[in-house]
């Protein structure tokens, strides 16, 4: 049809597009290729290299350490923000270790010397951070993170420090945190402890470490070759944040209790001393203090070498908790065993009496009483009241050393408490079998009279005392003393409760318990213990010197100074209701006339109670008295 077109293109017409677009496509895949090979063959090495340099590893992340309150739920220890300085040694080349310690030291205010120890007391992997610095100042802080161009290997780390809200307060008690050591990672390495943590040094910071500590979380963290945080992908594991220890202790007695001993230590010239109070129903430790202390933020902020060497040197080692850690004579306070064994052992009827002098003469040696007189015939309890020494001599010598002995272990002397503290020593029990693997011999019969008075080779803790007249108190029950009452989870629910534990049931006759009981209130009444008898209170307890050592000029022994007892409610000891014992010791008292524990007793008993007169005779132990 004239004007009509075909309504098909012609072949010929597209062959030479399709020619044109397949070579186009050639010559495209071609060059691709060719840049491909290009990348494999030049540049392939180096991004290997990359990819295996960046890696995911999982990092832990620290839990927050559990808080520590008192019997009221009062905060005792908490947390706090802070910062640390650690060094990567595997990032630190050993061509400017010099240059980057010396900088440290300047913007630390640290030796070289103590950076230095630092770094190579490290876990041994030197990819570990090692902590060289704790509680830097935040500007510090900042300053070193900003020049890290200059200070290759360090890095500053945010993390939270122990507060001891109240220093010296309940140091001995809480102890202290500080740096793991290379021979504690080895041993906890195993339990998830990583080379740069902060545990538990001393105290209830070291007896609970496992439950203050928590659980570690982890990060899932991309890092370069040089272990650096390229970014985080994700937190698998959230930490959990550790227990919360419930103390026994009321942070209002121990504060009295502080109050007391820095008073009758100060007033008396004295340098070392305990105090202790005691539920003699739970075994509860009420309160504890040793003196001298230390404050245990000191610690916390990382103490300088020279502080710490001032410590560890000072004679009258504020570091020991005196009250559970070192062991002492107990004097006439051991007269309880003595007292207890002769009746139990039917050497003596309660009303039975022995006569006592001035001195008893044994193998040519003398053993006097300590008024120089006597007192006349005696029973056990005006002996146990006046203390005689010449009655408790003979009455060793009636039961004799390992009777003495066994009725000694019924109190739990020579054996450790079982508190929940470290660093608990045991006492010393003298027998024949004890001497003869000690010495090699057996005892003499003057070592028995020695024994009878707490003289000689007897040795308590003061914790094991106390314990002891809490048993009398009780009714024969042996407790274990406990710092911890219950242990809580971070939200507050109880996890671990602490009822009473007993150790065992003495089997000193309760009749014979009994008749101790009266017998240490009577002390108190004929006022053989002063004034005590006056305060508006009920109060039963025996006092005790022991001599130990070398003579002084003018050829006396020193002495330690003892005051044990307890408080009935009601004033009838033939009842075992008591809520409160007490033990007070002060050492070397040589130059008082008086007992400067009882002062000191007095002194808290009044704060306690809120007795608004003082009965306290300063005059018996000032300084200079017993010259």
């Amino acid at each position: 049809m004239i004007g009509s077109r075909d309504e098909h293109p012609r072949s010929d017409t597209l062959l030479p597009r399709f020619l044109i677009f397949g070579l186009a496509v050639v010559l495209a895949m071609s060059t691709l290729a060719v840049r491909v090979f290009y990348l494999q063959i030049s540049t392939g090495p180096v991004a290997q290299q990359q990819a295996a340099a960046e890696q995911t590893v999982l990092v832990p992340i620290p839990s927050a350490r559990g808080l520590i309150v008192d019997r009221a739920g009062r905060q005792v220890v908490v947390n706090v923000p802070s910062f640390s300085v650690e060094v990567r040694p595997a990032d630190l080349p050993y061509s400017e270790r010099d240059a980057v310690v010396s900088r440290l030291s300047e913007m630390l205010g640290l030796s070289t010397t103590a950076i230095n120890e630092a770094i190579d007391a490290g876990s041994g992997n030197r990819f570990d951070l090692v902590r060289v610095a704790i509680d830097v100042p935040e500007d510090v802080a900042r300053l070193i993170s900003e020049d890290h161009v200059e200070l290759p290997g360090v890095q500053v780390v945010a993390e939270a420090r122990r507060d001891y809200l109240y220093g010296s307060t309940l140091a001995e008690l809480l102890g202290y945190t500080g740096p793991i050591s290379a021979d504690e990672l080895r041993q906890l390495q195993a339990q998830g402890y990583l080379a740069n943590d902060i545990i538990g040094q001393a105290g209830l910071e070291a007896q609970y470490e496992q439950q203050l500590r928590g659980t570690y979380g982890e990060e899932q963290v991309q890092q370069d070759a040089s272990g650096r945080e390229v970014q985080v992908l994700g937190t698998p594991k959230q930490p959990q944040a550790g227990d919360t220890l419930q103390l026994s202790i009321d942070l209002q007695m121990q504060e009295q209790a502080q109050k007391a001993l820095q008073w009758g230590i100060q007033v008396a010239g004295l340098h070392k001393g305990v105090i202790m109070v005691m539920n003699p129903q739970t075994g509860e430790v009420l309160a504890m203090v040793s003196l001298p202390s230390y404050d245990d933020n000191l610690f916390a902020q990382g103490i300088s070498e020279a502080d710490y060497q001032k410590l560890a040197t000072d004679a009258d080692q504020p570091l020991l908790n005196h009250a559970i850690g070192e062991i002492y004579p107990p004097g006439s306070t051991y007269k309880l065993v003595t007292g207890s064994a002769v009746l139990a052992d039917g050497k003596l009827g309660p009303d039975q009496t022995l006569e006592t002098y001035g001195h008893l003469t044994l193998g040519g040696q003398r053993f006097n009483d300590w008024n120089g007189a006597g007192f006349g015939p005696l029973t056990v309890k005006g002996a146990y009241a006046q203390s005689s020494d010449t009655f408790f001599y003979q009455a060793a010598a009636l039961v004799g050393i390992d009777r003495l002995a066994y009725w000694a272990h019924q109190y739990g002397f020579g054996t450790q408490t079982g508190i929940d503290l470290p660093g608990e020593a045991a006492g010393i029990v003298p027998s024949n079998d004890w001497k003869m693997q000690t010495f090699g011999e057996p005892i003499y019969p003057g070592e028995t009279y020695l024994a009878g008075i707490g003289q000689g080779y007897d040795a308590v803790t003061p914790i094991e005392l106390l314990d002891a007249y809490c048993a009398l108190a009780n009714g024969g029950k042996l407790l274990q003393p406990q710092v911890v009452r219950q242990i809580l989870s971070p939200t507050g629910q109880v996890v671990q409760s602490f009822a009473p534990k007993v150790r065992w049931q003495l089997k000193v006759p309760s009749s014979v318990l009994a008749y101790m009981r009266e017998a240490a209130r009577q002390a108190v009444v004929i006022r053989h213990t002063g004034n005590v008898v006056d305060m508006p209170i009920y109060v039963a307890g025996k006092t005790g010197t022991a001599e130990y050592g070398t003579k002084k000029i003018g050829g006396n022994l020193p002495f330690d100074s003892w005051f044990v007892g307890f408080v009935s409610p009601s004033g009838n000891f033939a009842k075992t209701d008591s809520q409160l014992a007490i033990l007070a010791f002060t050492y070397d008292t040589s130059n008082s006339i008086g007992n400067p524990s009882t002062e000191l007793v007095k002194y808290f008993l009044q704060m306690h109670y809120g007795i608004k007169k003082d009965y306290r005779n300063i005059l018996l132990i000032r300084p200079g008295a017993g010259n």
